[in-house]
């Protein structure tokens, strides 16, 4: 295989209104489409952050994600930012859930995770 780029990240949501809202008005995604898949039983929102494209899937009824302890599968999205304090204040000031600030034990980079409304870790990364 010759890795070329990305073509999406996909992420499964339990809330409609609570993910939207989230993905959408609080980190500036861009709505490209939704689709309601009655024979699947969920609402698949296609998604533009930046060069990135992200497949947001609203399934009311999906287990929950085990994360401590962590399962095996996608551990968490990073996000790279320049100024990862002034990050921070604008997802607080929008009553995301933010860790402290640390540093990445390899490159010692400031970093810090948040959490989507069903509780998927992001991470940013400065």
């Amino acid at each position: 295989m010759e890795p070329k780029r990305i073509n999406h990240i996909a992420i499964i949501g339990t809330d409609y209104d609570a993910s939207k809202e989230f993905y959408v008005l609080k980190l500036g995604m861009r709505v490209i489409k939704e689709t309601v898949r009655s024979v699947k039983n969920d609402v698949k929102i296609d998604l533009e952050f930046g060069d990135t494209v992200f497949e947001l899937f609203i399934k009311p009824d999906a287990p929950k994600r085990p994360s401590y302890p962590e399962a095996a599968g996608l551990r968490h999205i990073a996000f790279q930012t320049k100024n990862i304090e002034a990050d921070i204040a604008e997802l607080k000031s929008k009553d995301i859930r933010v860790e402290s600030v640390r540093r990445d034990e390899l490159n010692h980079r400031k970093m810090t995770f948040f959490f989507d409304p069903d509780g998927l870790p992001l991470e940013l990364h400065e």
